[in-house]
Parts: structure tokens; sequence; C-alpha cells
């Protein structure tokens, strides 16, 4: 019985911490020596059960202090249930004008989420796969910690 009731809460918190909208989220770690290999690409599996609904997509993006780019380039493919892809080069934004870092921060590290796409539209019902890589003229990607993807329904 208690570990029924301790499943019901832990499931109630859970669901709780969940924006209104949120269909999907999920958060990957990039390489435990905090740097993003463009080869180290990140996949994500979304299902899409509404077609007829319009959907914003976010990245989230962990970093630590001393990354040193004004913005992360992040080379977006999408893969259809039926095979189709499409594929999209999203500048992250990791510090304003004045050089300062965007985000949240805990102690050294940050955590920024970024709005890619306004007016998410699906064609098909099924399992969308995002394939998450970096685009960036330098490899490795030092300082990158957490790439993460985020789609609410509008």
């Amino acid at each position: 019985m208690r570990k029924i009731l301790y499943l019901i809460f832990a499931g109630v918190l859970l669901t709780a911490c969940q924006p209104e909208g949120r269909v999907y989220s999920e958060h990957q770690d990039l390489s435990p020596n905090v740097e993003w290999l463009r080869k180290d690409m990140r996949t994500f599996k979304v299902p899409i059960e509404d077609i007829d609904a319009t959907y914003t997509l976010s990245l989230s993006f962990r970093y630590a202090n001393g990354f040193s780019q004004q913005k992360a380039k992040v080379l977006i493919e999408r893969i259809s249930p039926s095979g189709k892809v499409a594929r999209a080069v999203k500048e992250l934004k990791i510090r304003d004008e004045n050089g300062e870092y965007i985000g949240e921060a805990g102690y050294d590290i940050w955590d920024s989420e970024h709005l890619v796409e306004e007016e998410e539209k699906f064609q098909e019902k099924g399992t969308y796969t995002y394939h998450l890589s970096h685009a960036m003229d330098k490899d490795p990607l030092n300082y990158a910690m957490e790439i993460g993807l985020i789609l609410d329904k509008k």
C-alpha cells in the first residue's frame, strides 16, 4: 500500500511541474569533458498525435562559465514518420550586447531556453525524430554541457 501511495505522489509531482500545453521535454548530457563534439549528435523521439494543432519548438542549452561564443549554432534535422527530412541551422543567443551570459545562473552553470520555431506544424501523426548537432566553425564546442528539446502546444 505504501508503494502505491508513493507512486501516486511521485506521478502527481511530475505532472504538476509541467507547464500547460507541454507535449514533450527531454534534456541530454553532452560530453563529461564539458564539450560538444560535432559528431556527437543527440537524438530525440517526439510522438505527435494532434496534427491540427500549432506548436512552439524550443531548445534548452546548459553551458558553463568560460563559454566564449556570442551564439551557439545548432543543426536541427527533423525526420517525419514517413521519412521526410527537413534541416535548419538555428542560432542560440548565449551572450547579450554587453557580453553578459543569458539564462538562469547556478554558480558556474547557466541554463537557457531558446524559441526556435513559433509556428511548428506537423503533417503526419506518429513519431518524429530530431537530430541535434552543433554547427559551429570550431570543434569541439567547449563549455557546452547539455542540450534539450521542448515542444509546447499553442
